[in-house]
């Protein structure tokens, strides 16, 4: 996996961050989802690196990177302080100005680092997700029982850190051969690296932690940004058989937030990057391509 990428850890305010670094040409960061690592991008990473240099990364908590202690607030797992983590490894790099791609929780961590660091983002790509305010916004009885792991993981602690422990492994396959159309897909070469984080009693409540985080810092920071919006061009890929596209109209609530939204639904489950990945590097590449052919001029809602 990852063949021509070098690793590295890097420092940051908040840690460590681990990652890959590959290829050449205008700069990428890719970041993971739940229940993954950055190795859900194995299939994906070298294409785009044909054409670019790729970063890919371990969020806070997840993999190889640093796991710090929790505060009472939360506050330490916000996306805000993820998107930091990200924005300062890129800048360690060499980066100053780099396109974000992200899937699930990785989405969550890139559109923040859109909205909080305009200068630095260029171009984001979301995959698989509605932003976190209106994912609450709209919840119903329907959201309450497929995503349902975003009350389990935020319930206070220590309870799903201890249920987790019973069956890290069965939690782990459940998310994945659920959450997929074609879970045969999610292998055996990373499968062992994705339970392998949930035996860690530090990486769970680091994870919980985060959800715990979205329901009260996340939708807050989202509802103090909404107006100001998001600068850069957007693109939105979801699974076409999945929550997003028979819940929401993706389309229709990224453009509330960002003026330049592009975007199509995916004939997969939720793991684009290891369910489709041709597609998947297919639609990033155009997506770059397009950025850095016209420009990525500033946008701003209103």
């Amino acid at each position: 996996m990852f063949e021509g990428f070098e690793e590295f850890t890097v420092a940051t305010g908040g840690g460590t961050v681990f990652g890959r670094r590959g290829g050449s040409g205008p700069p990428v960061l890719l970041l993971h989802g739940m229940p993954q690592t950055h190795l859900m991008w194995r299939l994906v990473a070298p294409e785009l690196a044909c054409e670019f240099t790729v970063v890919v990364t371990d969020l806070r908590g997840y993999g190889a990177s640093g796991a710090p202690d929790s505060d009472p607030g939360h506050a330490r797992y916000a996306m805000r302080e993820l998107a930091r983590d990200q924005v300062e490894v890129m800048r360690r790099l060499g980066h100053e100005r780099f396109a974000v791609a992200g899937h699930d929780r990785g989405a969550r961590c890139a559109y923040r680092a859109a909205l909080d660091h305009p200068g630095r983002v260029e171009a984001l790509a979301v995959l698989d997700i509605v932003p976190t305010a209106d994912a609450f916004a709209r919840a119903d009885r329907d959201f309450a029982l497929g995503y349902w792991v975003w009350s389990f993981l935020a319930a206070p602690a220590p309870v799903p850190e201890r249920l987790i422990a019973g069956a890290p492994d069965a939690f782990v396959d459940h998310l994945l051969d659920t959450w997929a159309d074609r879970p045969e897909l999610l292998t055996d070469d990373v499968r062992p690296a994705y339970r392998a984080q949930f035996r860690d009693p530090a990486r769970v409540h680091a994870i919980c932690e985060q959800y715990r985080a979205a329901a009260t810092y996340d939708v807050a920071h989202d509802e103090a940004d909404r107006e100001r919006g998001i600068a850069c061009p957007v693109l939105a890929l979801w699974s076409g058989t999945g929550a997003v596209a028979a819940w929401y109209d993706p389309l229709e609530i990224w453009r509330a937030w960002a003026r330049d939204v592009r975007g199509a639904a995916v004939d997969t489950g939720h793991f684009l990057a290891e369910e489709a990945p041709e597609e998947t590097a297919r639609q990033l590449a155009g997506f770059l391509r397009s950025i850095h052919r016209d420009g990525a001029a500033p946008y701003v809602v209103g």
